[in-house]
């Protein structure tokens, strides 16, 4: 199980995300608008450097549903590994079993 803090800090970094996720996806259209002036892009520039760090997408890591792990974290059902071992072996994934040849 991971920290509650961690966790806490990934919901709190999504919140902010969807917070300025208009304003800094406006702010990159002026930057990669090729018909923008130079002072318009170092201004929108400037603009985005002053927005929170945790503003970026990337910032948010993909944790577990159930523990919360960090890593080996599979996108397709949002569990790790060991949950997903565990899930399959009590047939909660459909169409997923375990290999054997």
């Amino acid at each position: 199980m991971a920290k509650k803090s961690m966790v806490a800090r990934d919901v709190k970094r999504a919140k902010i995300e969807n917070r300025f996720a208009s304003k800094r996806s406006a702010l990159k259209a002026i930057i990669n608008d090729r018909g923008a002036s130079n002072e318009q892009i170092d201004t929108a520039l400037l603009q985005l450097q002053k927005l929170p760090r945790d503003a970026s997408p990337t910032r948010q890591m993909r944790r577990c549903r159930v523990s919360g792990r960090p890593h080996a974290v599979y996108r397709k059902f949002g569990l790790s590994r060991n949950m997903l071992r565990q899930a399959a072996m009590r047939g909660d994934v459909p169409g997923l079993v375990k290999a054997s040849w």
